[in-house]
């Protein structure tokens, strides 16, 4: 019937310059015919290396060439039946093609978000880098400076040793005058009073 030729593709091929095209039989099947072709879908699935578990192209258009015949051999039985398969089937279709629609979507979204992470990994190494290297300038810096601070400090302590040692001699100095002062102005007045006391004088005075 002209619902059967529309709702299962019929082959067309060339051969030997001819066009060759084979459509789709009105016979009804029978339960050997079923076997039959259960056994041909194993034999190719075996033959063609199909996956049976995860997606599968070979395996996907292997079932959708049975799915076809079975609603071949349901449709010439009873067109009603045959009908609500076809709509079936292209509903099936339909989700398969969204579902790989958003499958292809997903991978692309997966991918550049690798390689945007991939990117980002990237910088933030040489990032990562160029903070170590700044690391190791400021390292050195601190160690040139606390040189130089040790130099000062050093170099503070030891003009503050001459300093209080100039200090100390000038106290010393000025101490000893002093005495040398208070001794002579005693031996001065004594004289005064005492001139034996003379030659005592021209003794402190001379030192």
């Amino acid at each position: 019937s002209l619902f059967i030729q529309e709702g299962t593709p019929f082959r067309e091929w060339s051969e030997n310059g001819q066009l060759w095209i084979q459509r789709v039989s009105s016979t009804p099947a029978t339960r050997l015919d079923v076997v039959n072709l259960q056994e041909e879908l194993d034999r190719r699935l075996q033959q063609r290396q199909a996956r049976e578990t995860g997606i599968c192209p070979v395996r996907r258009e292997l079932y959708s060439q049975v799915f076809d015949e079975l609603i071949r051999q349901v449709t010439i039985n009873c067109a009603e039946r045959g009908l609500l398969l076809l709509r079936v089937r292209d509903e099936i279709r339909m989700t398969i093609a969204a579902y790989q629609t958003l499958y292809e979507s997903s991978v692309a979204f997966g991918m550049r978000k690798a390689l945007q992470a991939e990117q980002g990994k990237a910088d933030l190494d040489k990032r990562i880098l160029e903070l170590e290297q700044e690391k190791r300038d400021l390292e050195r810096q601190v160690n040139e400076l606390k040189a130089k601070c040790e130099q000062i400090e050093k170099r503070a302590a030891e003009q503050r040793q001459v300093e209080e040692k100039k200090h100390q001699d000038e106290i010393q100095f000025l101490k000893r005058n002093n005495q040398q002062l208070k001794v002579c102005s005693k031996h001065a007045h004594l004289r005064t009073f005492f001139p034996s006391f003379s030659t005592v004088w021209d003794i402190c005075c001379s030192d």
